[in-house]
Order: structure tokens, then sequence, then C-alpha cells
């Protein structure tokens, strides 16, 4: 951590039913990461600070995290697209803010987060990107009734079949995250809930 990087800050309603433990007691690589999303963004998600509390599951979280935006054909706009179409149809109070900053940055438009958080539907897209997401919320509502038609339905609409599956994967992960951030009762940070307005 270089002198003028701020030092991540582990706030204790980070989550507020689990303890958010004291950064010092924290393994180094994890102190790493921390400070690397520290400098970044300018504060520490509370995300980071909520999984610190069991460390070999914040590194398998940010692992696959990780490979979910980093190794996707699949525009990151798209991705964070997904993940707020899956948190509201959730009522994930931490991903529909968090992520909903986070569309709103990509997108470089300031209503679409709030059009996907309650109602996907209502979200001024393309064609391909309503299939998209009636894809990744039909995964989160009725995952028995996913069939080949609904994978047929993103080639149909132009999406690749590594695209198909990031689309897949993306819902499935975050629908995971969801659920953990309810089950912990994880609180977004205070900065993401006017980032990008």
């Amino acid at each position: 951590m270089s002198e003028e990087s701020p030092r991540p800050e582990l706030l204790d309603d980070a989550q507020r039913r689990f303890p958010i433990p004291d950064y010092d007691e924290v393994p180094e690589d994890i102190r790493e990461r921390l400070e690397e999303e520290t400098e970044r963004a300018g504060f520490t998600p509370n995300v980071m600070s909520a999984l610190a509390y069991k460390p070999s599951h914040f590194r398998a979280f940010m692992a696959f995290h990780d490979a979910l935006v980093d190794d996707t054909t699949l525009d990151r706009e798209e991705v964070e697209m997904i993940v707020v179409a899956v948190s509201g149809r959730n009522n994930c109070l931490y991903c529909n803010v968090a992520h909903g900053a986070l569309v709103r940055i990509y997108a470089k438009d300031p209503h679409l987060a709030d059009q996907l958080v309650s109602n996907h539907r209502t979200a001024d897209v393309s064609d391909e990107r309503m299939a998209m997401l009636e894809v990744a919320v039909k995964l989160t509502e009725e995952p028995d009734a996913v069939a080949t038609d609904d994978l047929d339905l993103l080639s149909e609409a132009g999406y690749t079949e590594e695209e198909v599956w990031d689309i897949g994967m993306v819902a499935a992960f975050f629908n995971l995250s969801n659920r953990m951030a309810t089950f912990a009762d994880w609180r977004p940070n205070e900065e993401f809930y006017t980032m990008g307005r």
C-alpha cells in the first residue's frame, strides 16, 4: 500500500448478523486484495469486509467473481445488467445498490439500474439484451423450468455459445451471492447510492 493510498476500513455494520474481523487479523493475501480494492474504489466495499469473516470463502468467492468479469465475452455492462435483474427478483439490497451503481457507470445511463431492479421488462434495452435478461430471471425464479428452448432463445438473439454459458453462470453465481447477502444482512456502502447518478 502506497503512502497516499487509503487504508482499508472494515466497517462494523458491513453485515449485521456476523462479526467483521479486525483488519490486522485478516490474512496478508486478503489484506492485499482489500488494499487494491480500496485504492481503486476510494472505499472498501462492504461485501469484502463481510467475506473477510471466513478467509477461505473470501478467496473462493473473489476468484469466482473475478473469473466472471475478467474471462467473459459479454460486455461488462451486460454482466452488471444480469446481476441487477437477478438481484431485483431476489430483493437483495446489497447487490441492487452496489451493482446498480456499476450498471449506471458501465452503461452510462442513470436510469437503467432502477428499471432493471423494479422490473427488467421495463428496461430500455435492445431485444437481444431483453432475451438475456428474460433467461437470467427465469433461471432465478424457476430454475427447474429452464430448458433447451431458453438457450435457443439466446442463440437466436445473437449470443454465441460461450456467451450463453456466461449468462447462465453470472445469473447462477449472483443468485448465490444474493442469498448470502440476505442471510448475513450485508449492507451497501453509502458511496454506492450516488455513484453514476
